[in-house]
């Protein structure tokens, strides 16, 4: 289960960080660098958060 979560919260990375890119691109965005500043945070967290949960899942089966 925290696998599946995990691999889902790293999907969830690569659409936000395609998401920015594109905006970036093709975007007349105001504020770029606030944009970079804040997708690229929610890109390190759900991707931190989906490494952790991977991680914890495969320890947790190596021990049992």
């Amino acid at each position: 289960m925290k696998t599946e979560l995990g691999k889902w919260l790293m999907d969830i990375a690569k659409y936000i960080a395609t998401a920015v890119v594109l905006t970036t691109i093709f975007g007349e965005i105001g504020s770029e660098v606030t944009l970079a500043v804040l997708g690229g945070a929610t890109v390190l967290l759900t991707l931190v958060g989906g490494l952790f949960l991977i991680y914890i899942d495969k320890d947790n089966k190596k021990q049992n």
